[in-house]
């Protein structure tokens, strides 16, 4: 077993942490986390990046305080082309992003839950280009079932 801090020197030695050593891109789950902020209109924003040579979104999971409007930007520091396909209620979004680009995407994602999104260029995806939106707080009233309270954890 290993330490946060022990998991980035590990996957350094095995050559998993980057593109082009021990695989064609980075492992899954090998990104960090972070937290969006909510601004005063109640429009929650993050910032996510393609650090060059990396294949990953860094943070690679976004926290969200509630479902509700999200205004993500997207990076991408690559050298390569790559694109966003970014769940929303009704249909996703698709971004292009030329190398060394900036996109912005609002996207309404109002239930709880994990959401994903990656890069479908290629096969960005299959080697590690790929994130999680993950929506915390509660079902809208609307969305609940007619059924007896359950156990919460």
């Amino acid at each position: 077993m290993t330490t946060t801090d022990d998991r980035d020197t590990v996957l350094r030695e095995a050559g998993l942490d980057g593109q082009n050593r021990t695989t064609l891109g980075r492992m899954l789950g090998t990104g960090s986390i972070g937290h969006a902020e909510e601004g005063a209109d109640g429009v929650m924003r993050a910032t996510v990046r393609i650090p060059e040579d990396e294949l990953v979104w860094e943070p690679a999971i976004l926290v969200f305080p509630h479902g509700g409007t999200v205004e993500l930007t997207l990076i991408n520091d690559d050298k390569n082309t790559h694109c966003a396909l970014l769940p929303c209620n009704g249909d996703p979004k698709l971004i292009w992003l030329v190398n060394h680009s900036k996109g912005v995407a609002r996207l309404d994602l109002d239930g709880p839950g994990a959401y994903y999104y990656g890069s479908t260029t290629g096969n960005d995806e299959g080697r590690g280009l790929t994130g999680a939106l993950v929506m915390g707080g509660e079902v809208p009233d609307s969305a609940k079932l007619d059924r007896p309270p359950q156990p919460r954890p």
